[in-house]
């Protein structure tokens, strides 16, 4: 089984499906399965990419969540998702910024970063982008709630 991403005409993954193993064959005939879904979702080959379940940060990682001795595995970067990005030039799926403009795109590991690293201090955390900043989210014991 492998996985397949569909993009948009902007590299923008789309849909992502179940395929055929890339070295399946139909009666002894190696075939293109990239070009194959993506004559079935109208759209042109190079629109269809196979991508990696197991590959994130640009490692190849074990069922169990541990890295992978053979890492030669690592395939485009990460696991294709909806509304990620497919980096031609660097053959790569990386996701959408979550942390819009200020965030940056680590280009070893193919991953977003914030600008300012999260704080390490047993608190929860959320970022906003209008104070570019980490805002600290409160707890019920934290709040000074009257109750009736």
């Amino acid at each position: 089984m492998a996985h397949y991403a569909i993009l948009d005409e902007n590299d923008i993954v789309i849909e992502v499906i179940t395929g055929r193993d890339e070295t399946d064959t139909i009666d002894g005939v190696e075939q293109d399965w990239e070009a194959n879904y993506a004559e079935q979702h109208g759209v042109p080959t190079e629109q269809c990419k196979r991508t990696s379940y197991n590959t994130g940060h640009n490692q190849y990682w074990n069922e169990d969540g541990t890295l992978h001795e053979n890492q030669s595995k690592a395939f485009r970067g990460n696991y294709a998702t909806i509304d990620g990005k497919y980096d031609r030039d660097n053959d790569v799926f990386y996701a959408a910024n979550p942390g819009d403009d200020s965030w940056i795109l680590n280009e070893e590991g193919w991953y977003w970063e914030p600008p300012i690293e999260y704080p390490n201090d047993g608190h929860k955390y959320n970022w906003h982008e209008e104070v570019s900043n980490w805002v600290k989210v409160a707890d019920a014991s934290e709040l000074d709630i009257e109750h009736p």
